[in-house]
C-alpha cells in the first residue's frame, strides 16, 4: 500500500504541531498561505473488484448496485462502521443496508483532521482571531500529514464534511448521467433508494448509470439541509451486531493466514529492566517450540527489552516463554514507587508555577483581601486500559514485503514502524485492519506491531501471531497518567466564587507519544494535561489554571477521555466543595455560573429533572463537564452498603450537536459511564520497587454485572455540528459519585479510586 507521507516530512510537520500555538506562526509561512488540500479525490484509484466503478476517492458503485465505501476508521465498539456509512447513505439516497465497507487505502484524504485540530489549547469560549488562524493552519497541516487514526471521539466529527460531500458528489454525477441518457435537465430528476427517477415514471438504477456517471463533472457538492434528512437522526441498528452475535466477526486475534506460527513474550520483571542473558537450550527442547529470539536489538525505543518464544500453538509458546531462564540488568526505575511519584508531584507544585493555560482577572491582591479562602488537594492514580481483546498482532515478512493483520487505531503509524523494523520501504507494507475488541487509546500504540515484525523477520517467511497475556497487558501498558491538583478559591459575602486558582501536575502523554512513535523530542505545553481544568464553562471573573509537566518514569499513553478523565473529577468535586462551603445547593451553585452558557444549562437541567428525588437511604451527586466538543451532565444515585459504595442509577444528558444515530449515542453513554465507573470505584495501578503490583482482573477490577447501574440517556436536540460521543460520558461519573457520597456520608473523597475505608 502507498505510504501516507514521507517520514521526514511527517516528522517536520508533527514537530511544528507539537510546539502548540507558538508553532502555528511558523507553519503559516510558505505552504500555509496556499489553499488547503482537497479531501474528495484520492491520489490513486480505490482498490476495487468485479467491475465496480469509483465515483470519487471515497466510494464506488458495484455492478449489483451496492455502494462500496472506503472506511478509514477502526471499529472498536463505538459504532463508526454504522454512523459513518449513514452520512454517505443520507446524501446518496440509498438504504443503509446498501452500503458495503472496504478498508480505505493509505491516502491523505482519509487523514483525521478533526483530531489534530482539537489538540489546540484554546478555551471553548474563545472566538478570537488567533484561535481561528490556529485552527485553520493546524487543519491544513493535518491534511498534509494525512494521518489515518481513530481516537479523540473525532470520527463522525471529521467525517461529517468529506463523507457527506463524497455522497453528494456521487449523487450529482448519477443525476447528470441519467439526465444525459434521457436528454433532459438534471433538475427534473430525483434520487431514491439507489435509483434516479423522472416524474414521467422512468427509472435508472445507480448500477446502470455508474459507468456514464464516472465521466460527469459533479461541480461543487450541494449538501442536504437538516430538515431534509431521512436517515441522519434516526436510531439505526448497529451493522456489526449480527456478526458479533453469531461469531463470524473477525478481530485481530482471529487472523489465521496459512502456515501461521504462534509467539509469546518473556517480558522484564520490573519497569525499564534490560535483558542481560537467557538460556534457550531447555526451552528449545520443549514440545512444539521452534525459536527463542532476543528482540531487544531489533526494537530500539519501540518496545521494552524482551524475548520471544515461537511455537506451533500459542499455549505451548506461552508455557515455554514463562519457563525461560533469564537474567536482567536493573534499569533506572528499579526503585520506582507510587509514593515516590506523588512526592515528586508535590515537590514540583511547591517549587514551580507551571504553564498557564487560561487566566482572567486576578486571583491575588485586592480581589483576595478579606474573603473566605477554601483550599483542597486531589489526586488520581495511573490506570491500565484493560481492553477485553488481549494485545496481539500477526505479521509476515517475506520476499522484502511485510503483511500485517492487526486491530489498531493507527494503521499509518503501524505501517511506518513495521517498515522501520523490517528495513523495507513503507510502500512494501500492507495491512488488514480487523475489528478491535476494545481500544480506549491502547491500540494507538504500536509496540505489539514492532514486536510481531521483529519475530516474523526471523521465521523464514512464515506468518506469526503474537499474543500478550492479560498479566503482561496489565504490567506493561502505557498507562493513564497519575496526577495531583491543588485548588485555592475565595468566596465573596454572597457565597459566589470571587477567585479560582488551580495548579496540577502530571506527565505529558503527547511528549512520550511523539518520542515513542515519531522520534520527536517532547517540548512545550501539552493540552491533554490540563484539559477539563482550563476549559471549564463556569463564569468566574478571576481565574488562573496552570499545569506543571513532570518527566514521567512510567510509560503513559492516551486513555479514554485522556486528561478529562481525572481533571473533571478534580474540578467538579471542588465546585461541590465550594457550594457546600457557601451553604448552597450544588445544582443552584452551578446554574448561577452558567448564565451565558444556555446549552450547558439545558443539559444540566435535563439530567436533574429526569433524575427526580433519590429514594430513602440514597443520595444524588451531580457533575457537569464538556469534553471533545460535547456537553454532558450526570446525576448518580448512590447508596453505601456494608461500607461499600453502590451506584444504582445514572441519568446522563448530552448535547453533542446533531445526533447522527441516537441509538449509538445512548450505547456510548452507557459504555462510557461503566468504563469510568470501573475506574472510579476500583481502578488503580501502583508501583513498588519498580514493579506494577496489579496483574489481572482480580486486583485490577472492572464492574461486574451485579454492580452495573441503570443508565438513562437524554439526548438534547441540536442543529450544531456533530461533536464527540465515545469519550465525553466518562469524565463526569467519578465526581458525580463522589459528590453523592459526600451528600450521603459527609466524607469528602479527594483521591481516586473512591474508597470509604
Amino acid at each position: 500500500m502507498a505510504v501516507q507521507s514521507s517520514p521526514s516530512r511527517r516528522r517536520f510537520l508533527l514537530g511544528g504541531l507539537g510546539l502548540g500555538v507558538a508553532g502555528v506562526g511558523a507553519l503559516v509561512l510558505g505552504w500555509g498561505v496556499l489553499p488547503p488540500r482537497q479531501r474528495l479525490q484520492g491520489s490513486a484509484p480505490l482498490p476495487l473488484q468485479d467491475g465496480a466503478v469509483a465515483l470519487n476517492g471515497w466510494l464506488a458503485i458495484g455492478t449489483d448496485g451496492m455502494v462500496i465505501l472506503a472506511m478509514p476508521r477502526s471499529e472498536m465498539g463505538q459504532g463508526v462502521h454504522t454512523a459513518l456509512p449513514m452520512l454517505v447513505a443520507e446524501e446518496l439516497d440509498v438504504p443503509l443496508t446498501s452500503v458495503k465497507l472496504i478498508q480505505a487505502p493509505m491516502d491523505k484524504i482519509f487523514g483525521n483532521v478533526a483530531m489534530l485540530k482539537d489538540g489546540l489549547p484554546f478555551h471553548p469560549d474563545d472566538q478570537g482571531r488567533m484561535k481561528t488562524l490556529a485552527q485553520w493552519t493546524v487543519a491544513k497541516a493535518a491534511r498534509e500529514l494525512g494521518v489515518i487514526v481513530t481516537g479523540g471521539s473525532s470520527s463522525v466529527k471529521d467525517g461529517w464534511g468529506p463523507m457527506r460531500e463524497a455522497g453528494a458528489s456521487a449523487r450529482a454525477m448519477l443525476l447528470g448521467a441519467a439526465a444525459a441518457q434521457w436528454q433532459m435537465p438534471a433538475a427534473q430528476c430525483r434520487t431514491q433508494d439507489g435509483a434516479v427517477i423522472h416524474p414521467d415514471g422512468r427509472r435508472a438504477s445507480y448500477a446502470s448509470l455508474a459507468q456514464r456517471a464516472a465521466g460527469v463533472d459533479p461541480g461543487t457538492p450541494v449538501l442536504k439541509l437538516p430538515q431534509d434528512f431521512k436517515l441522519i437522526g434516526q436510531p439505526a441498528p448497529r451493522r456489526d451486531t449480527p456478526s458479533k452475535v453469531n461469531g463470524s466477526a473477525r478481530f485481530g486475534i482471529d487472523a489465521r493466514p496459512p502456515g501461521m506460527l504462534y509467539a509469546a513474550l518473556h517480558l522484564p520483571p520490573r519497569l525499564g529492566d534490560i535483558l542481560a542473558a537467557f538460556d534457550a537450550a531447555p526451552i528449545l527442547a520443549m514440545p512444539g517450540v521452534t525459536k527463542v529470539l532476543d528482540l531487544t536489538p531489533h526494537l530500539a525505543q519501540r518496545s521494552v527489552s524482551c524475548v520471544a518464544v515461537v511455537a506451533d500453538t500459542w499455549w505451548r509458546a506461552k508455557q515455554a516463554a514463562a519457563a525461560l531462564p533469564t537474567q536482567w540488568k536493573a534499569g533506572p526505575q528499579a526503585n520506582l514507587s507510587s509514593a515516590g511519584v506523588y512526592a515528586e508531584f508535590a515537590r514540583l507544585l511547591d517549587s514551580e508555577a507551571g504553564h498557564v493555560y487560561h487566566a482572567s482577572g486576578e486571583v491575588e491582591g485586592k480581589v483576595a483581601q478579606g474573603l473566605r479562602q477554601v483550599t483542597a488537594e486531589y489526586r488520581a492514580p495511573f490506570l491500565a486500559h484493560a481492553a477485553m481483546e488481549p494485545i496481539n498482532c500477526t505479521a509476515q515478512v517475506k520476499d522484502g514485503k511485510v503483511m500485517l493483520w492487526v486491530s489498531t487505531q493507527a494503521p499509518g503509524i503501524a505501517i511506518d514502524v513495521a517498515a522501520k523494523v523490517a528495513g523495507v520501504d513503507a510502500k512494501d507494507v500492507a495491512i488488514e485492519v480487523l475489528l478491535l475488541g476494545g481500544g480506549f487509546g491502547r491500540r494507538l500504540e504500536v509496540d505489539m506491531v514492532a514486536q510481531a515484525v521483529a519475530i516474523a523477520l526471523q521465521c523464514d517467511g512464515a506468518p506469526v501471531q503474537l499474543v500478550w497475556t492479560r498479566e503482561q497487558d496489565t504490567k506493561h501498558d502505557m498507562y493513564r497518567p497519575a496526577a495531583l491538583a491543588r485548588f485555592t478559591a475565595r468566596l465573596d459575602e454572597h457565597g459566589r466564587i470571587a477567585s479560582w486558582d488551580n495548579r496540577s501536575v502530571s506527565g505529558s502523554i503527547t511528549h512520550q507519544f511523539l518520542q515513542r512513535n515519531f522520534g520527536l523530542p517532547g517540548a512545550g505545553p501539552d493540552k491533554t494535561t490540563a484539559e477539563g481544568e482550563f476549559d471549564m464553562p463556569y463564569e468566574i471573573a478571576n481565574q488562573r489554571i496552570a499545569h506543571v509537566i513532570a518527566d514521567s518514569p512510567v510509560p503513559i499513553g492516551y486513555w479514554r477521555s485522556v486528561g478529562h478523565s481525572h481533571n473533571a473529577f478534580f474540578k467538579e468535586s471542588f465546585i461541590d466543595e465550594l457550594a457546600h462551603a457557601a451553604g448552597q445547593d450544588g445544582i443552584a451553585f452551578r446554574r448561577a455560573m452558567l448564565v451565558r452558557h444556555p446549552r450547558h444549562l439545558a443539559v444540566l437541567d435535563a439530567a436533574v429533572a429526569k433524575a427526580g428525588t433519590p429514594p430513602p437511604g440514597h443520595a444524588h451527586g451531580v457533575a457537569l463537564h464538556q469534553s471533545f466538543g460535547s456537553i454532558v451532565a450526570q446525576v448518580a444515585q448512590v447508596s453505601v452498603e456494608n461500607g461499600e459504595i453502590r451506584v444504582q442509577r445514572v441519568v446522563c444528558a448530552i448535547d453533542c450537536g446533531i445526533a447522527v444515530n441516537p441509538n449509538i449515542i445512548a450505547q456510548q453513554m452507557e459504555s462510557a459511564v461503566l468504563f469510568g465507573l470501573s475506574a472510579a470505584l476500583g481502578g488503580e495501578i501502583t508501583f513498588k520497587e519498580g514493579k506494577v503490583e496489579q496483574s489481572n482482573f482480580h486486583d485490577y477490577p472492572v464492574l461486574r454485572m451485579g454492580q452495573t447501574p441503570e443508565v438513562e440517556t437524554i439526548i438534547i436536540a441540536s442543529a450544531e455540528h456533530p461533536e464527540g460521543v465515545g469519550e465525553p460520558g466518562t469524565p463526569p461519573i467519578a465526581p458525580a459519585v463522589a459528590n453523592a457520597v459526600f451528600s450521603l456520608t459527609g466524607k469528602r473523597l479527594r483521591s481516586l479510586p473512591l474508597r470509604l475505608g
